[in-house]
């Protein structure tokens, strides 16, 4: 099994890279999210194409090239200590096999993102590198609590949390320990059967998601089902599900936790013995807790519902 390697944590002053790997964002959208950057004594230094616009049937933050561009310069910079995405979207699958590591191999740095950005992690880990799945630059419509930001500067400075979650009657018990990898599920979904994809022999899986029809969501179960992906795993930690069928016939759409979407991945796995854990403040959600993927990780579930990182 391959050593996964932790970037250093961050020291004050350290300068933290800005792109945008996927879709177009606004000055005006980030405004707060680097000022509080600045107030954690850290740096922010915006890639050169971070604002850009190339629309191609997508509002892509410029070109493949552009994007790229920005993408391999924060990876590979010495003086770069963190790269952070400013938002996902689409786009990140582009970049897959052109990202550049050698400078980064030197020099690991934290890589910070969440859904688009679940390629970009999985892209790193496969190369030995753990990154943090968590809350982007820019924030959705709904907002983000500060304790999903908080928990990443936590994290920057070599502090890893425990969480102590809500039970939650789709839980399956047991408990299991293993590497932990996963993200948006549609992007799980979209890597199987490439050499880009997550390994999921003996790993805790986690997913999210957000504006999936139900059908669409199932076929992406029935997917990873038919990969034998939940023959491989120790354990699931499922986290947002929001907005997801059609708004006018689910009451449920602005839930963080949508129970029609939990009941479809329950019965989906319900064949299998791992534990698994329901609700877990990951994701498209206003309590979005930043989680380590390729971290080794123990998962309770029962009278306790833990996530915990091992040393």
């Amino acid at each position: 099994m391959k050593n996964i390697i932790f970037p250093n944590s961050l020291k004050k002053g350290d300068k933290i890279a800005i792109i945008s790997p996927a879709g177009a964002v606004q000055k005006k959208q980030l405004e707060s999210s680097l000022t509080l950057i600045e107030l954690h004594n850290y740096i922010p230094v915006l890639g050169k194409y971070i604002f850009n616009n190339f629309d191609h049937g997508y509002n892509y933050a410029g070109t493949e090239k552009e994007r790229l561009s920005d993408l391999n310069w924060a990876l590979n910079a010495p003086e770069v200590s963190a790269v952070w995405a400013t938002r996902g979207g689409y786009g990140c699958q582009h970049l897959l096999g052109k990202i550049k590591l050698n400078q980064f191999k030197k020099n690991p740095k934290w890589y910070i993102g969440y859904s688009d950005n679940t390629v970009i992690h999985s892209y790193l880990l496969k190369n030995g590198f753990a990154t943090i799945n968590g809350q982007t630059l820019k924030t959705s419509s709904f907002g983000v609590s500060a304790e999903s930001y908080d928990d990443i500067f936590k994290i920057l400075k070599g502090k890893f949390p425990t969480y102590n979650i809500t039970k939650n009657k789709f839980n399956k018990t047991g408990n299991c320990e293993g590497e932990l990898v996963g993200g948006n599920l549609a992007l799980i979904y979209a890597l199987l059967g490439t050499k880009f994809s997550f390994n999921f022999k003996d790993k805790i899986l986690f997913i999210e998601e957000i504006g999936e029809n139900f059908y669409a969501l199932d076929r992406m179960m029935m997917s990873l089902d038919l990969a034998g992906v939940f023959k491989k795993i120790k354990g699931l930690i499922v986290g947002g599900m929001i907005n997801m069928g059609k708004e006018e016939n689910n009451n449920n759409y602005e839930e963080s936790f949508d129970e029609m979407a939990y009941q479809i991945i329950s019965e989906r796995i319900s064949k299998y013995k791992f534990p698994a854990l329901f609700g877990f403040p990951n994701g498209h959600i206003f309590e979005n807790k930043p989680i380590i993927i390729g971290s080794n990780i123990s998962l309770k579930v029962g009278n306790v519902n833990e996530v915990k990182y091992l040393k």
